[in-house]
């Protein structure tokens, strides 16, 4: 049987040239198409990409597990004494405008200004390293920040950290601070061994934490004391990891933190909001608290 076409009658619908118009897309169904298409891409690509930040922050959380054993490791070897936490990094403006870094520094655990470091050179010389040569462990795959010239313009370079130590950790201690002319530890109070750590606990004492690009440029984590700056961002948590940060804490393990708001910097020492207040409680609560007064332990 002989199929013809409606048009042309006396030929074959697949010689006609109209019937073989008739078996392609129209215009109008190829924009439908397009359109789904689209509509399809706008649904799956965030997901895609949560995904694949997913992964990334997987991978964060392994870097912090190595530190931390690193850490641990650390302690074993001193009679449980904590590696210092003693780099501190200030920045200070010359008559001609340019930045220079002045650091209040002994041996730590890790050295330099994460925003001006030009290599892993610093990283190299703290005192973890040789517990775990790789400086790939230093860097969130997550962080994209990149470091910053004499003149605070930004360069095309990731930086090498992004990960600094809770200043309730050895940090700083009995060094005394130029501004105030008392010993750190009067007012950042941390514990010096591993057995002092009672409160909080060592499963709720975070050591490194995934710090906002922002804040990040010495090795230490910043956190006011009830009584002295309380109520501000002295250094911030990360929120690259889907508005989250990774910390790990004293007894080893390591954990993902969401933020019920996000972590945006506005200036240094800025004020925390009503919405960040719960989260400001929740990493205050995982560092040592004890009101200023002047006297160092």
């Amino acid at each position: 049987m002989v199929n013809f076409c409606i048009a042309c009658r006396d030929l074959s619908l697949s010689s006609c040239p109209r019937g073989r118009r008739r078996e392609a897309f129209t215009l109008i169904e190829l924009l439908v198409v397009i359109a789904v298409i689209a509509i399809l891409a706008a649904i799956l690509l965030p997901a895609l990409s949560r995904a694949k930040e997913a992964g990334r922050s997987v991978a964060c959380r392994s870097n912090l597990r190595q530190l931390q054993l690193c850490w641990q490791m650390y302690a074993d070897d001193y009679a449980g004494m904590m590696v210092p936490n003693d780099w501190i990094a200030t920045l200070s403006v010359s008559t001609n405008g340019t930045m220079t870094p002045q650091d209040m520094a002994q041996t730590s655990w890790c050295a330099g200004n994460a925003l001006v470091d030009t290599d892993t050179s610093n990283i190299q010389q703290g005192l973890l390293f040789p517990y775990n040569k790789s400086t790939a462990i230093y860097h969130c795959p997550s962080d994209f920040s990149t470091i910053v010239d004499a003149k605070q313009n930004p360069l095309p370079q990731l930086r090498t950290r992004s990960y600094n130590m809770s200043q309730s950790v050895n940090g700083y201690g009995w060094m005394i601070d130029e501004q105030l002319g008392y010993p750190v530890d009067t007012f950042q109070p941390c514990f010096q061994k591993c057995t002092s750590i009672t409160n909080p606990p060592p499963s709720q004492l975070f050591v490194f934490i995934d710090e906002n690009e922002a804040t990040l440029q010495d090795d230490q984590f910043g956190y006011p004391m009830a009584n002295f700056g309380y109520g501000s961002w002295w250094d911030m948590p990360s929120n690259r990891h889907n508005q989250g940060a990774n910390l790990s804490f004293a007894d080893g393990h390591v954990e993902h933190w969401r933020w019920r708001a996000p972590m945006i910097f506005t200036g240094y020492f800025q004020a925390v909001t009503p919405a960040q207040m719960p989260d400001y409680v929740r990493v205050g609560n995982a560092m040592r608290q004890k009101l200023v007064d002047w006297n160092a332990d």
